[in-house]
C-alpha cells in the first residue's frame, strides 16, 4: 500500500492508456507505478436479470429421488428427499424427509 506525498491520502491503482498509475483518493495526485505486486479491479453492476429467482411454490414430488427410509410417523419405508443449504456456506447442508405415504417431512443434519 501506497500513500500519497502530498496530502498522506491513500493510491489506488488505475488504469490509464494501457499502463496502470496511482492515484491519491483525496487529493487526486498521480504517479507512475510498476503493474508487479498491484491488484486492479473493477465494479460490475448488476442489471435486474441478474438477480435470483425464487420460485414460492411446492416442488412437485414426482420429480424429487426417492430412497429407502423408515417415516418417524407411519413407519413406511420410502421417502423424497432433497437437499437445502439452510446454514452458512461453510456446514453441511441440511437433507429433508417427505414420507410417500403420508407426507409427513422431517429432516437430518448431516
Amino acid at each position: 500500500m501506497k500513500f500519497c506525498p502530498k496530502c498522506e491520502g491513500i493510491m489506488m491503482p488505475k488504469k490509464e492508456k494501457n499502463k496502470v498509475i496511482l492515484v491519491c483518493r483525496s487529493c487526486g495526485y498521480k504517479m507512475t507505478s510498476q503493474t508487479k505486486g498491484y491488484n486492479l479491479k473493477e465494479k460490475i453492476k448488476k442489471g435486474p436479470e441478474d438477480d435470483i429467482i425464487v420460485m414460492e411454490k411446492d416442488i412437485s414430488l414426482e420429480t424429487l429421488p426417492t430412497i429407502k427410509i423408515q417415516c418417524p410417523k407411519c413407519g413406511h419405508m420410502k421417502a423424497y428427499w432433497w437437499v437445502q443449504q439452510t446454514r452458512s456456506a461453510d456446514e453441511a447442508p441440511t437433507r429433508f424427509y417427505q414420507c410417500c405415504k403420508c407426507g409427513y417431512k422431517w429432516r437430518e443434519y448431516q
